[in-house]
């Protein structure tokens, strides 16, 4: 039997009001995303050929305020070091291949200029998920046309989180 949206959503929000350690709720969420992802029904009717790119809600809990999105990512992009500040967020790839990076600061926090030391990278595909908690720092990159469903702790455009800036932060090489 297929697995949905809506029994997904229904599965999100029971897992996130729940009493575990948040990293534990959104990993269990991220699990469930990876099997929604493999379902070819809802790939096709979420996203398609001619789908623009950028990035569609389509689910809000107003409860518990998380978001899922669908995202149509464009080829050649790669974006900058961020955090998702004082909330979280999951990434799960519908198609193709996101290039994700972990980074770390490593200067004082009272530090204006951040100091970033990349500590992990890897690729994601089809079906893959993974949760970043408060206040971790990654980035994405997508050499093809990819399709992506993230969930959000909340809508992130309304709070403070961090955003490499390329003229005042920096990243140390890997040696």
């Amino acid at each position: 039997m297929a697995y949905t949206l809506q029994e997904f959503c229904r599965d999100s929000h029971d897992i996130l009001a729940g009493n575990v350690p948040l990293q534990q709720r959104i990993d269990a969420v991220a699990q469930k995303l990876g099997d929604l992802l493999l379902e070819a029904d809802f790939v096709a009717s979420t996203f398609s050929a001619d789908t623009p790119p950028g990035r569609r809600e389509l689910f809000h809990d107003p409860e518990l305020d998380f978001y899922v999105l669908a995202h149509v990512q464009e080829g050649g992009k790669r974006g900058s070091p961020h955090s998702h500040g004082t909330s979280w967020a999951i990434y799960g790839n519908a198609t193709d291949l996101t290039r994700m990076r972990e980074f770390r600061r490593v200067n004082p926090d009272g530090e204006e200029a951040w100091i970033l030391e990349q500590t992990g990278e890897y690729d994601m595909r089809t079906g893959d998920t993974k949760a970043y908690g408060p206040g971790h720092i990654h980035s994405t990159e997508h050499p093809q046309t990819c399709w992506v469903v993230r969930v959000t702790g909340t809508d992130l455009d309304q709070i403070p989180r961090y955003r490499f800036r390329k003229l005042r932060d920096r990243v140390l090489e890997k040696t």
